[in-house]
C-alpha cells in the first residue's frame, strides 16, 4: 500500500492545513479521520467558506432556532458569528492535541475578521480582540486582511498575545510589509516583559489567483512564460522570510515562533496546469499550505513529495524580470488582486448574512404559527 503524500508533507518541514470547515466534518468524524490519516495540523476558514456550508445545507438550521430562541435580539451578524464560533471551538478542541504535541506551532483554526472591516484599522482590532476573547481557545487564530489598514492591526495584535493570520496577501512587497509589523510586534511585547513562544502567525500568500491575472496579462501580449510568475513570487517571498527571520534582529526575540508563510489559493483555476501544481512546486521547510478539499483528494491520490521550494530560486528571479519586461505593471496587478479579494469577501458576508436574515425570519413566521 502507498504512503499518503499529504501525510508526507512533514517529512520536508511543510504543514498541511485544510482550506475548509463545516459543521458535518467535525460531527461526522471527517476531522478527527484527517487529522489521523492525513497528519491535518490546521484549518484555515473564510467568508466564503462559511457561506457555502451554512447555506447549502440544513446543518445550522436546528443551532440557529436555539439561538433565536436564547438571544431573540442578535442581528445577522450576530447569529453567524454565534455559529461560526462553535465551529471553531469544536475544531480547535479537535486539534488541541497537534497544537500540544507541535510545541504549539500547529494545530491552529483561523475566522476572519468581518471583511467590511478590511480599511478599518481601530475596528478591526476591536473586533479581533473580541473573537479571540469569545473563542478562548489557545489555539485559534484571528485572520487580519494585509490591506494597508491591516498592518498596524498586525502589530497591534501580535502586541497584545493574539494569534493572527495575515491573509490575502499577493506581493512581496506587502508580504516584508505584514513580516515586519509581526516583528515590530513582538519587540513591543519583549520590552513589556510578556511571553513571546506561544504567540503564532502565518503570512496567508495567495498563488493560483496570481497566475489566473498574470495570464491574461501575458496572453494579451502574446507573451510568454504562461503558468510561471505565481510559483516565481511565491519563491521571491520564501528568500525573504529567510533574510527576515535568520537575522540577528529576529534572533533577539528569545524563544519566538518565525510568523511561517502559508500557501493559500491552491487550487488550480486553469485546467491546463496540473491539479496539484501549487502544492507540488511549493514543499519546503517552515511553511503551511492550506488546501481546498478537491486539491487535498488529487494530492493524495497523485501528489509528488520533493523539495520543491528550495530548486530554482534564480529562475524566479528570471520570470519575474520577463513578466516586467512585457510591459506588466506588478504593482498594479497586485493592489487589483488585494481589491478583488476584499470585495469577493466582502460579497460573500453579505450574502451569508441575507441568508441567515431570511432564515430567521422564516424561524419567527414558524414560531408565530405554532404558538
Amino acid at each position: 500500500m502507498s504512503k499518503n503524500p499529504l501525510s508526507q508533507l512533514s517529512s520536508k518541514g511543510q504543514s498541511f492545513w485544510f482550506d475548509n470547515i463545516h459543521r458535518a466534518m467535525i460531527i461526522s468524524g471527517e476531522l478527527d479521520r484527517m487529522i489521523q490519516l492525513d497528519d491535518l495540523r490546521g484549518i484555515t476558514s473564510n467568508p466564503a467558506i462559511f457561506e457555502k456550508a451554512m447555506t447549502s445545507s440544513s446543518d445550522y438550521d436546528s443551532a440557529l432556532a436555539q439561538l433565536l430562541s436564547e438571544q431573540p435580539s442578535l442581528d445577522a451578524r450576530g447569529y453567524f458569528y454565534a455559529l461560526a464560533i462553535q465551529d471553531i471551538q469544536q475544531a480547535a478542541d479537535r486539534l488541541r492535541g497537534v497544537y500540544e504535541n507541535s510545541n504549539h506551532i500547529d494545530g491552529y483554526v483561523s475566522l476572519e475578521v468581518s471583511p467590511d472591516l478590511a480599511h478599518n484599522t481601530d475596528a478591526s482590532i476591536e473586533e479581533a480582540r473580541r473573537l479571540f476573547s469569545r473563542i478562548d481557545r489557545p489555539n485559534a487564530m484571528i485572520k487580519i486582511p494585509a490591506t494597508k489598514a491591516g498592518i498596524p492591526v498586525i502589530r497591534q495584535l501580535i502586541r497584545d498575545g493574539i494569534n493572527v493570520n495575515a491573509t490575502l496577501l499577493f506581493s512581496v512587497e506587502r508580504y516584508v510589509e505584514v513580516a515586519n509589523a509581526f516583528i515590530e510586534g513582538l519587540e513591543e511585547r519583549q520590552r513589556e516583559g510578556k511571553p513571546l513562544e506561544s504567540i503564532a502567525s502565518v503570512a496567508s500568500f495567495f498563488v493560483s489567483r496570481v497566475d489566473g491575472l498574470i495570464d491574461k496579462q501575458m496572453e494579451a501580449r502574446q507573451a510568454s512564460p504562461l503558468g510561471k510568475f505565481a510559483i516565481a513570487n511565491a519563491k521571491l517571498a520564501y528568500m525573504e522570510y529567510q533574510s527576515l527571520f535568520e537575522s540577528e534582529r529576529f534572533a533577539k526575540l528569545n524563544g519566538a515562533q518565525s510568523q511561517r508563510l502559508l500557501w493559500a489559493s491552491t487550487g488550480t483555476k486553469n485546467a491546463n496546469y496540473s491539479d496539484v501544481l501549487y502544492i507540488d512546486s511549493l514543499i519546503g521547510p517552515h511553511t503551511v499550505n492550506t488546501i481546498p478539499p478537491s486539491t487535498a483528494d488529487a494530492f493524495r491520490d497523485h501528489g509528488v513529495i520533493s523539495s520543491s521550494l528550495m530548486d530554482g530560486w534564480q529562475q524566479a528571479k528570471e520570470v519575474k524580470i520577463a513578466v516586467e519586461n512585457c510591459g506588466i505593471e506588478l504593482h498594479q496587478c497586485m493592489q487589483q488582486l488585494e481589491d478583488e479579494g476584499v470585495a469577493l469577501f466582502a460579497k460573500s458576508f453579505d450574502t451569508l448574512l441575507n441568508a441567515i436574515d431570511q432564515k430567521v425570519q422564516l424561524i419567527r413566521v414558524n414560531n408565530s404559527s405554532a404558538a
